[in-house]
């Protein structure tokens, strides 16, 4: 009888200790990832290159690309130096640059410019530039280098725009089928969708369709519009809901590619700029 109390009191004890030799402790559990943070804008510079001319002029040419955002700026900052003068004029840069990745032409354009971003990589970047002091002293042109290397991802199409077929033919009309489409749950069903032949061509762009008039031009009251491109406000744009517009374009002797571009605006409160560009098919002409 005496021992039975002390087999239950180690029963019990035994049964107390169970769930704490199965049941893991809180500090043991790990956390579960968090996700990356997504990067934000920015630029990049790197120092591209010294230019000199006679009398000790000097500018020393950076390249800076920015990213983080639909388009990739670019800019070429310099800083300028006379030799007779200690002081620093600030310096006007322009010019041309070029982009490339693994050896091939991604993006190029003026200085200072813009172009989509083409994603993440390592950049040989290219300028040739122009470059002035204010007050004047200073007045170089030269070619610089620079490589940069841009980790933000590119961010993911929110709108497309696709044609079915590719090719116009001269002294015909031809009727072709656009498709809209808006894929992300982001922004809202509105955006304007532009067609634009080549103005010199004589090419005319018509369609039945309620929501697209030719551009009216000039001054109140003229009733004048530019036949050559057309102008589309689409306003039910939903993800598994695009949008068709059915166009014809009649030609004349002359070819004439038609161009395709998509502008849509991404609230985001009452932020002002939130808007993008899409530039859709060309059209070429044989």
């Amino acid at each position: 009888m005496r021992t039975r109390p002390a087999r239950l009191r180690t029963l019990l004890g035994a049964a107390a200790l169970l769930p704490l030799g199965v049941v893991a402790p809180a500090w043991a559990v790990p956390d579960p990832p968090s996700a990356a943070p997504v990067e934000g804008p920015a630029t990049l510079c790197a120092p591209a290159g010294v230019l000199s001319g006679p009398g000790g002029q000097r500018a020393s040419v950076s390249l800076c690309l920015g990213s983080g955002t639909p388009m990739m700026a670019v800019s070429a900052p310099a800083t300028c130096r006379r030799a007779a003068s200690p002081a620093r004029p600030a310096c006007l840069t322009s010019g041309t640059w070029t982009a490339r990745r693994d050896g091939q032409v991604v993006a190029a354009g003026t200085l200072p410019g813009s172009r989509e971003y083409p994603g993440p990589g390592t950049y040989e970047v290219e300028a040739d530039v122009q470059v002035r002091s204010d007050p004047s002293g200073v007045d170089l042109h030269g070619t610089v280098r620079a490589t940069l290397t841009l980790t933000a991802p590119k961010a993911a199409p929110t709108h497309r725009v696709e044609v079915d077929r590719g090719t116009l033919r001269r002294g015909t009309a031809t009727t072709l089928t656009y498709t809209v489409a808006r894929d992300s749950e982001r922004g809202d069903g509105s955006a304007r969708f532009g067609l634009i032949g080549e103005e010199a061509s004589g090419a005319e762009l018509t369609t039945d369709d309620a929501r697209c008039v030719n551009p009216l031009v000039g001054r109140h009251p003229s009733t004048a519009r530019q036949l050559f491109a057309l102008d589309c406000a689409l306003t039910d744009l939903q993800p598994g809901r695009p949008a068709t517009v059915v166009v014809r374009i009649a030609l004349r002797d002359t070819c004439s590619t038609v161009v395709s571009k998509l502008g849509y605006w991404i609230p985001q409160g009452q932020a002002l700029y939130t808007g993008g560009m899409l530039a859709g098919p060309t059209v070429d002409c044989v």
